[in-house]
């Protein structure tokens, strides 16, 4: 029988530091429950000391999530291991990882004190998270830049402490994958207690090899990964859930592993983590992306027509997506097709859910005649954000040409019933409708980053529109789509200033409205 290697997913902990995320409770709950259904083994649902929406969230994981162990970070002061557990203690299986630094870098110029000291401050807080919790994990962060010497001896004092599984991260993503594995093999022959703990690692991307350091890793001997669902996080993310589950599942020849996840969960899971976040999948992403199972060269479309596996080495059905094309809807599509698609992609919306996506499903068909899953999927997501408004667009109006002014007449509905209008010129229509929103809304921001694509091929496509936007040196994404781009545009903006008004404490604010 195959080893186990444990999958634990920090999508709402390091995931969540990627730059304009910000998670509220109950879109933490839906992605729990989503991965819960996956069963993916561990859940990082937070950071609970870091502030109080961080408790409440992981509190609310750990009272109804089960079938997943659920997991907090925590800082090595005594705190922190208060208060995360008195967040997860509600947890079927209860988790507390606990971290600090080990590399001479962050001793010296963040924690500003001496080796010795910090070893100290490890075993002395692993030994307090032991006695509440029996299952804890700890992390010497920036691992791999650290004196090897000295990983070694953290990690017999942790673990004499009560650690049961010791993380290995590459905080920064310096690592490369043999010098990783050597530095995996090395800690099995060092440390002289590891046989009592579980090895994990925990692989950023910085230079494009968190998943070739995680695989690396797990052949040396490592048997818990940590990964994010689409890779997201800081800087340039984390490990992959969806390419390292993969990767074990399709190589299990060279691996030799499993990992017990329910593989078909990975589209919706990517899909909802996209849509909740903001953060879109990159079209040649592996796995999830848009391009991950198309063929355009016509070599590879006569191979795949004879035989998939000459062009597929991972069957579209084992992550979740019909086998056989995309399914097409239109106008003539009823209620019940259309519920039935979008369960079988992963959405078993409430009735009043799908009250509203049925009438922007049939005002799309009017427009563009057949309805793919992409399509399905967009619509969907507009209703998510529909949910949270704050403002909703209601009427967007454009003039614009070669010899005419481009202006822009917007109206919005606000709290509590309010009808905004005003008109305004730009330099473009999108800038115009941009122009006119902003002074509705009231919201002081700076356009940082505007992406358009195609959601589906063809002249009557929807647009996605994705922007990212500063409020008050917080990031926020918002993403649109349309059959009209500058619609896609608006709506784009409208989704980023919701989530600022929604996610902004007042307290941090620097304006009044609302």
């Amino acid at each position: 029988m195959a080893d186990r290697v444990l999958i634990f997913d920090t999508t709402m902990r390091d995931g969540e530091q990627t730059p304009g995320v910000a998670l509220n409770a109950e879109e933490k709950l839906e992605i729990a429950r989503a991965l819960e259904r996956m069963r993916v083994d561990v859940i990082e649902a937070g950071f609970a000391a870091s502030s109080p929406g961080d408790f409440e969230a992981v509190q609310r994981i750990a009272r109804e999530v089960r079938g997943s162990a659920i997991a907090t970070l925590c800082r090595a002061v005594p705190e922190d291991i208060d208060i995360g557990w008195e967040a997860v203690k509600v947890a079927e299986s209860p988790r507390l990882h606990v971290f600090i630094s080990s590399s001479d870098i962050h001793i010296m110029h963040m924690l500003e004190k001496d080796r010795e000291h910090v070893l100290e401050m490890a075993r002395a807080m692993v030994a307090r998270a032991a006695k509440y919790c029996p299952d804890v994990e700890f992390s010497p962060q920036d691992a791999t830049r650290s004196d090897p010497e000295y990983i070694y001896r953290m990690l017999k004092e942790v673990i004499d402490a009560g650690a049961t599984t010791v993380n290995i991260p590459d905080t920064v993503g310096y690592a490369i994958p043999e010098e990783f594995a050597a530095f995996i093999r090395s800690i099995q022959e060092r440390v002289p207690n590891i046989h009592k703990a579980r090895i994990s690692v925990h692989c950023h991307n910085d230079l494009g090899l968190a998943v070739a350091n995680s695989l690396a890793a797990v052949k040396a001997g490592a048997r818990q990964v940590e990964v994010c669902v689409n890779g997201i996080g800081e800087r340039g993310g984390n490990a992959a859930l969806e390419e390292v589950v993969m990767a074990l599942k399709t190589r299990r020849d060279y691996f030799g592993v499993d990992t017990g996840l329910d593989t078909t969960q990975i589209y919706r899971v990517s899909r909802l983590v996209s849509q909740l976040t903001g953060v879109p999948v990159q079209p040649n992403k592996a796995i999830v992306g848009a391009n991950a199972f198309r063929h355009q060269s016509g070599i590879h479309q006569h191979g795949i027509v004879k035989l998939r596996e000459t062009y597929e080495i991972i069957d579209p059905r084992d992550i979740g997506l019909p086998r056989g094309g995309i399914i097409v809807l239109n106008k003539n599509s009823g209620r019940h097709g259309l519920r039935a698609r979008l369960r079988e992609l992963g959405y078993d919306l409430a009735e009043e859910e799908l009250d509203r996506v049925f009438r922007a499903f049939k005002e799309l068909a009017d427009k563009k005649g057949e309805i793919d899953d992409r399509d399905l999927e967009m619509l969907v997501m507009e209703e998510r954000r529909a949910s949270v408004e704050v403002y909703r667009l209601d009427l967007l109006q454009v003039s614009c040409g070669n010899q005419l002014v481009p202006t822009a007449t917007v109206r919005l509905l606000g709290p509590e019933g309010q009808v905004l209008q005003t008109t305004a010129t730009g330099t473009g229509p999108v800038d115009a409708s941009y122009r006119a929103i902003n002074a509705l809304v009231g919201v002081p921001n700076r356009l940082l980053e505007y992406q358009v694509k195609s959601v589906t091929e063809g002249i009557d496509a929807q647009g996605e529109v994705t922007v990212r936007i500063d409020v008050d040196g917080h990031t926020f994404v918002g993403i649109g789509s349309d059959t009209d781009i500058v619609v896609a545009s608006a709506k784009a903006l409208m989704d980023a200033l919701n989530r600022a008004l929604t996610r902004v404490p007042r307290e941090e604010r620097a304006w009044s409205n609302p």
